[in-house]
């Protein structure tokens, strides 16, 4: 993209999103990673993916996952996860990110959980998946016939899935309250304390206890969320300068090395990316 500089720190690697117009809560991306190491970062959104080509290391849920070529990757909202290349050649993926209300609309269930981050044996699935997720980057300008291709994903992807979720995912509400504290204060100073207040801990077992459960520290989900925050932001619009401040970082030079980490595109190069 002209005018943009390199989004990267190594030439070999790759990456572009897109958003879709007339379909809100969608957005697709792909991309060829090398040498970048992805640092740990959320999506209010599921993501789903096909490897294409190499190995992709990763972790989630605090385990080390490998996914291989002609693999799919399934995330559920608001995980926080990694990745890198395991591979001398890197990865190539696609993925598309799909908010929860919208697929719940499409699938016509209340939610999805997932047993597995990574399905590796079934390849005839994963190709036929990356077939319409090629057709959606394709074709995003048409409305109807992107609509199609999201019901057919959604379709393909459906026998992946349960629809009830397991007693240690139920569980996980316990701390709800804390990430939306974190969520409204955004750009505010928040110590172990504070956060411990709103989950009625002491302060040391709260954070023992939000670490079994995330198996990150609060401050690297704090970072997460402005992260995420600062994405939604720029695709809406927002300069790069104020949506630092509303995020809570230092100023926007924080702000273009933590989300670049995160998501392998400058500030800038996303803002452009998603808003055409």
């Amino acid at each position: 993209m002209q005018g943009v500089p390199d989004h990267f720190e190594f030439p070999t690697d790759r990456a572009e999103f897109r958003a879709v117009a007339e379909r809100a809560g969608v957005e697709l991306y792909r991309a060829h990673i090398v040498r970048h190491t992805f640092e740990p970062h959320t999506h209010d959104a599921y993501g789903f993916g096909v490897i294409e080509q190499g190995v992709e290391r990763f972790t989630y849920q605090g385990n080390d996952h490998l996914a291989p070529t002609d693999s799919i990757v399934l995330m559920h909202p608001d995980v926080l996860h990694t990745g890198r290349a395991e591979t001398q050649g890197g990865w190539r993926y696609r993925m598309i990110y799909i908010e929860p209300e919208l697929l719940h609309a499409v699938a016509g269930d209340a939610a999805w959980w997932f047993d597995a981050a990574v399905v590796e044996r079934d390849r005839g699935r994963a190709r036929r998946l990356h077939g319409v997720l090629d057709a959606m980057w394709r074709a995003p300008d048409d409305p109807l016939a992107f609509d199609g291709l999201l019901a057919e994903l959604v379709d393909g992807l459906r026998p992946l899935a349960r629809t009830a979720p397991t007693p240690a995912e139920r569980g996980r509400v316990r701390f709800d309250g804390v990430i939306d504290y974190m969520q409204a204060h955004l750009d505010e100073c928040i110590v172990l304390d504070d956060l411990a207040s709103v989950a009625g801990l002491s302060p040391f077992h709260f954070l023992r206890q939000f670490r079994a459960q995330y198996h990150v520290t609060p401050h690297q989900m704090l970072m997460a969320r402005r992260l995420y925050a600062a994405k939604q932001w720029l695709a809406q619009g927002v300069p790069a300068a104020e949506v630092a401040a509303r995020a809570g970082l230092t100023d926007q030079a924080h702000l273009n090395r933590t989300f670049t980490r995160r998501y392998g595109v400058s500030p800038v190069r996303y803002q452009r990316q998603v808003r055409g």
